[in-house]
């Protein structure tokens, strides 16, 4: 999950490759990286931390170069430090940066080893930089050797590399890692993510599995796993610097909050029309396949799978159809069997995620009717390799606790449960409900920003705790997963949600002035057992937080009762997402933790 750019041209590239690399730190920031080649010398620096202390650095070093690459890295195998940082090189002649895991790296290192080569990283990465020096020889092509390098490899990369005898090309290799070529005036560049490098150039090549390339200022040259030299199709995106800055909030993810309301009008738009759901939105002939769909399977990861766990429930309310979920690092080591007519639903923000990608790969091999992804980004794997798609249209998401990206998600869900309801002339009459109550969600969610200062006054009684339990039932079950999760991860509170009539077994015992409980309470037909619950955590001297209809009483003596606007029961989980957001994200701020890019975690996650 660490990003990768490097860049050839007529000009230097120095800070065109330091400004990727911060538009990709949600990709990982334990430490930051580059190699610019200068004639025939390459310069090479890098820095622990993320990528503001390389530039400070570079700031006292005379760096240039018209030909260069650079990484921000995530750690898995080696701790972060300096010594750990990308580029790695070999004998001063080879220098790469690598995204991925190298599954088989214990045995390359040691072949390395006897072959006389140092190491001195902890990486599964510099063993690249040794074995492309081991298999290159003079008069050979070193495409050639990159492909023999990266037949010897198992596992998930994407590879830049540059030689020292080299001063014009860039070496590029693709296997289960994202790596794009982008195409400008007076330059070639490539890249992990269009965002790095999208206010500069809109014209994109994405590599497939297997390919090998070589880039410089003026041209680029694609083999396949075939070997052969193939010509991919040139897409263009448009990604603007608004997209990609924070304008006038204080954090990304204080934007994306925000951007909630119009984010999903985005989903909803050319999706459905007067009172229902519009036919083959998921794709050509999607509403006939749906027609014979019996069954739901759902994999997705973390935030993702808390929305396919609501729309679990969608499913058999709305759809009468059953469903299973899993993990999707945990799918296809189980055996999974797939009953007659079943429907994979895959979900991922990035549509890189690589324990969801694998999930798929495996499932093409099962007996699917197809395979539907639930995404925010087009040109991703998981949207060119499954059947079906709807795309969430939330826009760039930076920060890396996801905001917009679920609540489109959960959208998108809907829509895929109105639509397979509405291929099987189902409940029409709910249907027209929910669709109005979809049209009436991005008024209802600006509503409830006012609510604003009553959650920064329940923040402040939050921050000074460690620890957290959040209650939920039914649909809203998993919304409560999602907010604990959201103050884990920006705040660094350990928080844990659970059904709200599961206290009595066993949670309860944890309740006491120091366990904040944070509960949601829409109207519901459970609403007075909910209450009952609740009235457990009273009448133990617990500080009690609410999230509740208009219509919910309670007398709440040690913490507070929040009302929330109306609205539809089977819609407002996505409602009540909102103030659990604005809560994680209060709470980070008085706590002065790192919001955007909390510690250890990363925004798109490559390897498995």
């Amino acid at each position: 999950m660490c990003g990768i750019i490097a860049a050839a041209s007529n000009q230097s590239v120095e800070d065109f490759l330091i400004q990727g690399l911060h538009k990709m730190e949600y990709r990982g920031y334990d430490s930051a990286g580059i190699a610019l080649h200068n004639e025939d010398k390459i310069f090479h620096l890098r820095s622990l931390g993320k990528v503001s202390q390389l530039a400070d650095k570079m700031l006292s070093e005379d760096l240039s170069g018209t030909v260069g690459i650079a990484h921000t890295r995530w750690a898995t195998h080696g701790a972060p430090s300096e010594e750990n940082a990308h580029p790695h090189f070999s004998s001063d002649k080879i220098y790469i940066v690598h995204n991925g895991i190298i599954e088989n790296h214990i045995e390359m290192i040691d072949f390395l080893k006897s072959k006389g080569y140092l190491f001195t990283s902890q990486t599964d990465s510099e063993l690249i930089a040794h074995l492309l020096d081991y298999n290159s020889e003079l008069d050979k092509p070193f495409l050639k050797t990159m492909r023999e390098t990266v037949n010897q490899l198992d596992g998930a990369f994407a590879i830049a590399a540059i030689k020292t005898d080299n001063k014009d090309s860039i070496y590029l290799a693709r296997s289960k890692s994202p790596l794009l070529i982008g195409i400008g005036t007076d330059s070639v560049v490539a890249a992990s993510d269009p965002l790095a490098v999208g206010s500069e150039l809109n014209k994109f090549i994405f590599l497939e599995d297997g390919d090998v390339a070589k880039i410089s200022k003026d041209k680029f040259i694609i083999f396949d796993i075939s070997d052969q030299e193939v010509k991919r199709e040139i897409q263009e995106i448009n990604i603007s610097e608004k997209a990609s800055s924070k304008g006038e909030y204080r954090h990304f993810m204080e934007k994306e909050i925000y951007e909630q309301p119009e984010a999903i009008v985005n989903t909803l738009d050319g999706r459905i029309s007067g009172e229902d759901v519009l036919d083959n939105i998921f794709g050509t002939n999607s509403s006939d396949l749906f027609k014979d769909v019996k069954r739901i399977q759902i994999v997705a990861c973390g935030t993702s799978l808390h929305a396919g766990r609501v729309a679990a429930n969608w499913f058999s309310a709305i759809a009468d159809l059953p469903s299973q979920i899993d993990y999707a690092s945990e799918y296809r080591y189980r055996n999974p069997q797939v009953d007659k007519n079943s429907l994979l639903v895959v979900i991922s923000q990035s549509g890189e995620t690589a324990d969801t990608l694998a999930a798929l790969r495996y499932a093409n091999t099962r007996d699917y009717l197809g395979s539907v992804a639930i995404c925010n980004v087009p040109t991703s794997s998981l949207a060119r390799e499954s059947d079906y798609l709807l795309l969430t249209n939330a826009g760039p998401e930076i920060g890396v606790a996801s905001t917009k990206a679920f609540t489109t998600q959960l959208t998108a869900l809907m829509l895929l449960v109105l639509s397979l309801a509405k291929s099987k002339s189902l409940n029409p009459l709910l249907r027209k409900r929910i669709v109005t109550a979809l049209r009436q969600l991005p008024e209802i969610i600006s509503e409830s920003f006012n609510l604003i200062d009553e959650i920064k006054d329940m923040a402040k009684n939050i921050a000074n705790k460690d620890n957290a339990l959040f209650l939920g039932r039914g649909i809203f079950y998993p919304i409560a997963k999602e907010g604990a999760l959201k103050l884990k991860e920006i705040s660094y509170i350990h928080a844990e949600a659970y059904p709200a009539g599961e206290l009595k077994h066993g949670p309860l015992a944890l309740i006491d002035e120091n366990m904040p409980t944070l509960a949601l309470a829409p109207e519901s037909e459970i609403a007075e057992k909910l209450i009952s619950n609740l009235e457990e955590v009273k009448a133990r001297g617990g500080y009690l937080y609410v999230f509740g209809s208009s219509k919910i009483n309670m007398n709440i003596t040690n913490g507070s009762l929040v009302k929330m606007p109306d609205c539809d029961f089977l819609v407002s989980p996505i409602l009540y997402t909102i103030p659990l957001q604005i809560l994680a994200y209060e709470v980070a701020l008085i706590r002065e933790t790192d919001i955007d890019q909390p510690r250890n975690l990363a925004k798109s996650v490559t390897v498995e």
